[in-house]
């Protein structure tokens, strides 16, 4: 029991206590740390309504750093934590240790939701999760100064190259010396693998392994997508966007210096604070693409919540993931936070496209959306994933040259997926 203790030792925990029933129980959860405040108030609103108690146990500011604490817990049967927030891409590596849903979560509200995300999380004939909140990767933007500058949102990677070197040494001439022109997530990490995969996918270099299994990496326009980046460095994105993640490229953004911004729908409710410095200054719209005729490639990045196999309180668990999935939560969700639903019918209701008015553009970014290889890797994904940011963030940074770079990948990757 005592390393189950120390397992979660380090972990912001907060008991929400209500009025006790007969019946009362208390019900484990994991929230991520970004939308951590949000997730917490939800689950507060269902431990008042139903006299329940819910202890919550943040994730690292680092999702990757969440796996291991997982599979610590999957490896014990632990039955510490009973609901879990999940990325999309953990679903095939974790699928063993999740409860099926089928028979605990109401048909109807299954269907409530955008069938691809269900689907998504339909392994082997069960349902493993259900959906949080849905991403793709967009491109915010200083829509003021694109305005004062008579440009339009870029279409293409080099467009937006070009137009954020070009607004960037103005506003520097005008007196602002800390502008930079493009804000992403350059560290070595998850946020690294789908930056890359944008870039590489929407120029028509595929998504590092192809819907069989075979490794496609190592191919021309892979290389040139890494080497449109590795010129960013220190023209239009400051040296320190190497060790970037979400966070602090988001705030770099949302302090005024930074003219265009990838990251996911978060950021819209982030940077139109009352308070804020970009209050009414802000743009969304798809990424750009690598080429004319080429289809925008934002990284999919659903959120879900799953029950664990190891839970003694499946039932009452999936009561909590029940509400915290349901319309009026992600409704409270979208309004607060800017999180992108995953009930259908929200997308037509006038409370949530008055907060989020690019919402039927995001819509159609999520139909276009790009899946890393999570699902053909199944639970080697974050080997690969690993082996791939670490081969990218080389090339950009400048360790490596990109054809000798992709081509030490192609190989790494045939014998890892080989040997396992």
């Amino acid at each position: 029991m005592k390393h189950k203790l120390k397992l979660l030792a380090g972990l912001t925990v907060l008991a929400m206590a209500a009025a006790f029933p007969a019946k009362a129980e208390t019900i484990s959860m994991f929230c991520s740390a970004t939308d951590y405040e949000l997730c917490e108030e939800g689950a507060q609103q269902w431990a008042k309504s139903s006299g329940n108690e819910v202890k919550i146990n943040r994730t690292p500011q680092n999702l990757d750093d969440a796996i291991p604490i997982y599979q610590q817990l999957f490896a014990s049967n632990s039955s510490d934590v009973d609901l879990l927030y999940v990325d999309v891409i953990w679903l095939g590596m974790m699928k063993d240790h999740f409860e099926d849903l089928s028979s605990l979560v109401p048909e109807g509200e299954i269907k409530a939701h955008f069938a691809s995300a269900t689907d998504a999380a339909r392994i082997d004939g069960k349902l493993l999760a259900m959906p949080f909140y849905i991403d793709t990767g967009l491109m915010f933007y200083r829509k003021d100064l694109l305005e004062k500058y008579g440009k339009q949102p870029p279409k293409t990677w080099d467009e937006l190259t070009t137009t954020a070197k070009e607004i960037q040494d103005g506003e520097r001439k005008a007196g602002n010396a800390d502008m930079w022109g493009y804000a992403w997530q350059g560290r070595s990490y998850e946020g690294l693998t789908c930056d890359a995969i944008e870039w590489i996918a929407s120029g028509g270099g595929g998504t590092i392994l192809s819907d069989k299994g075979d490794v496609t990496i190592n191919n021309p326009q892979t290389a040139a997508a890494l080497t449109r980046a590795r010129g960013w460095i220190d023209t239009i994105s400051p040296k320190g966007v190497l060790n970037y993640d979400e966070e602090s490229s988001r705030a770099l953004f949302e302090s005024g210096n930074a003219v265009f911004h990838r990251n996911w729908p978060y950021v819209w409710g982030t940077s139109q604070t009352p308070d804020g410095k970009l209050l009414g200054k802000v743009g969304v719209s798809a990424l750009p693409v690598g080429a004319e005729g080429q289809k925008s490639s934002g990284a999919l990045g659903t959120a879900y919540l799953a029950v664990s196999k190891y839970s003694t309180k499946k039932e009452k668990a999936a009561e909590l993931l029940r509400y915290m999935v349901g319309l009026e939560d992600q409704k409270m969700r979208a309004l607060k936070g800017g999180y992108n639903p995953t009930v259908e019918a929200l997308y037509s209701d006038a409370d949530v496209l008055a907060k989020i008015p690019f919402l039927p553009m995001a819509k159609n970014a999520f139909e276009e959306s790009v899946a890393r290889p999570s699902a053909t890797t199944g639970k080697d994904y974050n080997r690969v994933s690993r082996t791939f940011y670490r081969a990218v963030h080389d090339v950009i940074s400048g360790k490596g040259d990109v054809n000798d770079e992709l081509a030490q990948l192609e190989k790494r990757l045939k014998r890892d997926l080989k040997a396992n």
